[in-house]
């Protein structure tokens, strides 16, 4: 009866559950296959470098996710702006008074951008300032010109496109005025800055990236 019982069990290989116990080498050859199917774009050195320590890390590819691409939103064009008149200040509107707020704010921006605008202040910081500011509001002066009717005008910029200013004078005329051949002076708390329009011809967001030369020129 005891001999029945610890008979050994007959192989069968039929069946999952019961394999044939691999070999050293056999099992090797199975890790390093299963390796290189599982880390393609690794080199075989790699491999045997990785089958020395005692932890293997498999690698996982995911698959790359294509972003979607982004609708751009149409705006008008400038024809449709022109058609619209949406630049376009109506009569009624044209008035110096009405504008003068506009200006008081345009002061305390310029006064906060140059950090309060102290009598010590440095000319030559605050004249960089200024041409990198906006200028819709600041009260201009046409002080040389190739044409001299421009010459005296006076008035706040109302709007600021590439080549011109649309200004608003005292006497409540809207006055286009180039920035081709001209000169235009602004003050504000004493420090008076020279604008060659010349040099100026970009619109108001292209100016904050320019780099300017401040040395002065004679060229109109």
């Amino acid at each position: 009866m005891e001999g029945e019982l610890y008979r050994r069990l007959p192989y069968r290989r039929t069946g999952p559950q019961c394999r044939q116990p691999q070999g050293s080498e056999e099992a090797k050859a199975f890790v390093n296959a299963f390796l290189k199917r599982s880390m393609p774009k690794m080199k075989d050195e790699a491999i045997q470098d990785m089958l020395t320590r005692k932890a293997v890390v498999l690698e996982h590819y995911s698959a790359k996710k294509t972003k979607p691409k982004r609708k751009k939103t149409k705006g008008f064009t400038a024809k449709q702006r022109r058609e619209m008149r949406l630049f376009e200040i109506e009569p009624e509107q044209q008035r110096y008074a009405l504008f003068l707020p506009l200006h008081e704010l345009w002061k305390q921006y310029i006064r906060d951008l140059c950090h309060g605008l102290k009598p010590d202040a440095q000319p030559q910081m605050v004249q960089s300032k200024l041409l990198k500011a906006d200028l819709h509001g600041a009260i201009v002066t046409v002080t040389k010109s190739k044409c001299p009717t421009y010459v005296g005008i006076t008035g706040i910029i109302l709007q600021e496109f590439k080549h011109v200013f649309k200004i608003i004078t005292k006497e409540d005329k809207l006055k286009v005025v180039p920035k081709l051949n001209n000169v235009f002076s602004l003050e504000i708390d004493g420090f008076i800055s020279y604008i060659y329009g010349s040099k100026f011809q970009l619109r108001a967001s292209e100016r904050s990236a320019k780099k300017f030369k401040l040395k002065g020129t004679i060229d109109l």
